[in-house]
């Protein structure tokens, strides 16, 4: 059924809940996982030219390296992975990754923010859901309550 799952992270340690359904998918189909790190260059457009860019994109780009490295340490050894650091608005290089990189589905974090958080901070995740080609899993990352089971939702535009 699927072939190249796409797995986002953001390098929290919340996301890894993700990225274990992520790899459990891929190796209950032999299927390739596909972690992505996207810098968000935009949040450091407004900063005075002065400010050593190179620095800062280098050290953004050291975080996303080590973010799918860590990635790639929770895999099971018998689920493939590919990763890739990336930049650009982290909704839209997910989107275009689902479509270029010819994944059949893409399993991400959610953090569960709603109201006035949602409306203020908005959401990749929600963004991704309402413009993916493809299936869209969303995996609830905050820890839930001890007594409450994980929170799954199925999306797919």
């Amino acid at each position: 059924m699927y072939d190249r799952i796409l797995v986002p992270t953001d390098g929290s340690s919340e996301v890894e809940r993700a990225l274990e359904y992520g790899f459990e998918l891929a190796g209950a189909h032999d299927a390739t996982a596909r972690v992505i790190y996207v810098v968000n260059a935009a949040n450091y457009g407004g900063l005075p030219m002065e400010t050593a860019w190179e620095g800062i994109s280098d050290a953004l780009r050291d975080e996303g390296q080590e973010a799918v490295r860590r990635a790639r340490d929770l895999a099971p050894e018998d689920v493939t992975v590919e990763t890739e650091v990336l930049e650009g608005a982290p909704s839209r290089v997910i989107v275009d990754q689902a479509a270029t990189a010819d994944c059949d589905l893409v399993v991400m974090g959610t953090h569960g923010r709603g109201g006035i958080d949602r409306l203020l901070l908005g959401s990749v995740t929600e963004r991704v859901v309402r413009r993916a080609p493809v299936p869209v899993l969303t995996v609830h990352v905050e820890p839930p309550e001890a007594d409450e089971e994980p929170e799954r939702q199925v999306a797919a535009e």
